[in-house]
């Protein structure tokens, strides 16, 4: 399906976000001032990069863009929470939540403009696929967000690709934005701030077992069996849950990294007692934390969420089989921008 285009103004300049720090304009003293600007203050323009000299903004400002985004709206919701659903150069749209707690700052990013893989319960699914996002869309995310809400880009203690898109199948461009989030002159974050979610493509977490970036890994499993499995996610039959989760231990066994399994809630689908002692069985020997997510509605979607008594229930038995569980209550659904609602709606 052809995603549509947003009214937009390309912009032909140079992508500034492109550049690691060490190839950004400039000599080596004007491009530590620049990287700060960029990740450290997070400024949005030229002009506010007011320790350079104004001749030298001018010929940089012609050169390069700061920015990857034709235009941004934030949609707030009365949590707190907001939902930036951003125009990127081309038209294209894609969407990030900021999420506000006490003593730390989060924000769900994407790596698509839409998502391939399908699932039924995600309103994302069943946009279908528009294109991977570049390195600098998927930092920019973060960049403007900070820019957006007043303080520094560093302040953000959480980043997790759990927006729009498979991260692992845009895993190059997913790893280049991860590497500017922890090198020292980019976001210097700490490797254990930053989730990649997936619905387990077994050969990316192959990779991401092997590479530097020392991230957590999050899987969306949403059903112990194959057959369930698939009639959440149509896309899975490509890869059995054995496969899977034989990628999960190597992952593990390969980095001793804790798994997060993110598993949604669906009545009558996936929330019956056996299914949780099922679920328990594929963690055995695995150092792994589940999230139980209940699910959270769009229009034309085929489910119905399970009941909060039936999810504490599910929770009850998983915990009785040894695993450590917890429930996500999900924010921002009021403005569309809760956990599997991204879907570029304007809240009404």
């Amino acid at each position: 399906m052809e995603l549509p285009l947003a009214p937009f103004q390309a912009d032909p300049r140079a992508s500034l976000l492109a550049l690691e720090p060490e190839a950004l304009p400039g000599e080596r003293y004007r491009r530590g001032q620049v990287a700060a600007w960029l990740y450290q203050r997070g400024v949005a323009d030229w002009e506010g990069m007011t320790d350079l000299p104004k001749a030298l903004r001018l010929e940089l400002a012609a050169q390069y863009r700061i920015s990857e985004f034709a235009t941004v709206q934030p949609f707030e919701s009365a949590d707190g929470s907001v939902k930036y659903l951003y125009t990127l150069l081309d038209g294209r749209q894609t969407e990030a939540v900021y999420m506000p707690y006490t003593g730390r700052k989060t924000l769900c990013i994407s790596s698509m403009v839409g998502c391939p893989a399908g699932c039924t319960f995600c309103a994302t699914g069943r946009m279908g696929f528009g294109r991977n996002l570049t390195p600098a869309e998927i930092l920019d995310q973060i960049l403007y967000t900070a820019h957006h809400q007043g303080f520094s880009p560093r302040e953000i203690r959480n980043v997790v690709l759990m927006g729009m898109g498979e991260p692992l199948l845009n895993l190059e461009n997913v790893l280049t934005a991860i590497r500017r989030m922890l090198h020292p002159q980019g976001l210097a974050m700490s490797p254990r701030r930053i989730t990649l979610s997936t619905v387990g493509i077994p050969r990316g977490i192959y990779r991401l077992a092997e590479e530097e970036v020392e991230v957590r890994l999050a899987l969306s499993l949403h059903a112990p069996d194959d057959e369930t499995r698939r009639q959440i996610i149509p896309t899975a039959h490509r890869y059995s849950i054995a496969e899977i989760m034989e990628a999960v231990r190597h992952y593990y066994a390969t980095t001793g990294r804790r798994v997060t399994l993110e598993y949604t809630l669906l009545k009558g689908l996936n929330d019956a007692e056996w299914q949780a002692k099922a679920l328990a069985k594929h963690l055995e020997g695995l150092s792994a934390h589940l999230n139980l997510i209940p699910w959270n509605p769009w229009e034309g979607a085929p489910h119905q969420g399970t009941s909060r008594a039936g999810i504490l229930k599910f929770a009850a038995a998983l915990e009785a089989q040894g695993i450590p569980v917890s429930v996500r209550w999900s924010r921002g659904r009021d403005v569309g921008a809760a956990c599997g609602q991204l879907a570029l709606k304007h809240p009404v």
